[in-house]
């Protein structure tokens, strides 16, 4: 059966979506004594185009791509370029890098290696379809998972297939960027039916596979369940959302379920030492209790505003919208503390961290080292 993509709204986690109408955006809150947000550095590194794009922290560098095929190499302290490289390909996704190895894909399915050193092209291979999530590197692999549910496994150094996870395509595709997390010597992988799967990175053997959010519903569309991001792995637990159903915490050795509950979300779930946040599909953004998926707090105030996944980061919550803004929660109330308007078009994916700073990648190419 030949696959159908969808495009669902306006949500910042679904790439190359638009839609003229819906429901308007709240106006950016008032703030009354707010931190100072401090601009450690920034650096155009080129236009995403629509696509989502984040940057890699690998070592002493931060790794950024854009849509034209650019790939910048930005010292981590200051923003000055390293170096600088153009690929012959039109990127569809953001960087993975570890301390030898920076990996890119594009839409056509082409998969690049360089040496993290100088930006000198290492090797070049296929996948099986279009890549919208950046490639995961580490165990000396390269991860790369392509919208037809398939996960391929290159050697970092050599360009080699190791092994391919592949799971049946799906009649109807989300196009929105479904990452890889590598940790404990398993990479972790959501896919279309709301499915979890934990796969050992040396063979690519499904460890577990847990179920994120059932499909439900008469129409096809409506049984759309496919876990959106990448999943967010903390000590022993890992979690996910799946799109516009559940959120779910998983025992992250044996797959089982340690709670769940019904949240609609358009992007992924993120985790720091107590809570889980994430943004639902109204932009209202919510801290949960880690332990038992309970409320904490909910902060409402930037509905429609197509929210990032958000990111934990200390005493503050950073989520980014589709003007450009950063806005940073205060983590035991979400209460609001500070904000910063980059001015480069939409913030659509996760803030990375950044010692005690955070790194986001506007729409328009910005890259921006924040820190309060």
């Amino acid at each position: 059966m030949r696959s159908r993509a969808l495009c669902a709204g306006l949500a910042a986690a679904l790439v190359a979506c638009s839609s003229p109408s819906g429901p308007k955006p709240a106006e950016v809150p008032r703030l009354d004594n707010a931190k100072r947000v401090r601009t450690l550095w920034s650096a155009n590194v080129g236009a995403a185009q629509r696509f989502t794009f984040q940057p890699a922290l690998a070592g002493d560098s931060v790794y950024a791509a854009a849509r034209d095929g650019t790939v910048t190499r930005l010292d981590q302290k200051s923003g000055e370029r390293r170096w600088y490289v153009g690929l012959d390909l039109l990127l569809s996704g953001g960087v993975g890098a570890d301390d030898g190895t920076v990996a890119v894909a594009s839409e056509e399915g082409e998969v690049v290696a360089l040496d993290a050193r100088d930006g000198k092209v290492r090797w070049r291979s296929r996948v099986s379809s279009e890549v919208l999530a950046p490639p995961a590197v580490g165990g000396g692999l390269v991860l790369v998972r392509s919208v037809d549910n398939r996960v391929f496994a290159f050697g970092a150094d050599d360009g080699k297939r190791r092994w391919v996870y592949q799971r049946a395509v799906s009649s109807l595709l989300l196009r929105a960027p479904p990452g890889i997390t590598i940790a404990g010597g398993l990479a972790y992988a959501g896919f279309p039916g709301g499915k979890l799967a934990a796969l050992t990175l040396e063979t690519g053997a499904l460890r577990w596979e847990a179920t994120v959010a059932a499909p439900k519903g008469a129409t096809e569309l409506e049984r759309v369940a496919d876990v959106m991001g990448a999943p967010a792995v903390q000590g022993r637990e890992v979690c996910a959302a799946a799109y516009r159903s559940r959120i779910a915490c998983f025992d992250a050795a044996s797959g089982r379920q340690l709670w769940g509950r019904e949240l609609a979300s358009l992007s992924g779930v993120s985790l720091d030492a107590r809570y889980a946040f994430v943004a639902d599909e109204l932009g209202a953004v919510h801290a949960l209790d880690r332990s038992n998926g309970q409320s904490v707090w909910k902060q409402d105030k930037l509905a429609h505003r197509q929210l990032s996944t958000p990111f934990a980061g200390g005493e503050s919550v950073a989520v980014g919208d589709f003007e450009g803004y950063v806005h940073f929660l205060a983590r035991e109330d979400g209460a609001f503390v500070a904000r910063r308007e980059t001015g480069g078009g939409a913030v659509r994916a996760a803030p990375v961290a950044l010692g005690a700073g955070l790194l986001v990648q506007t729409e328009d190419g910005g890259v921006f080292a924040l820190a309060l």
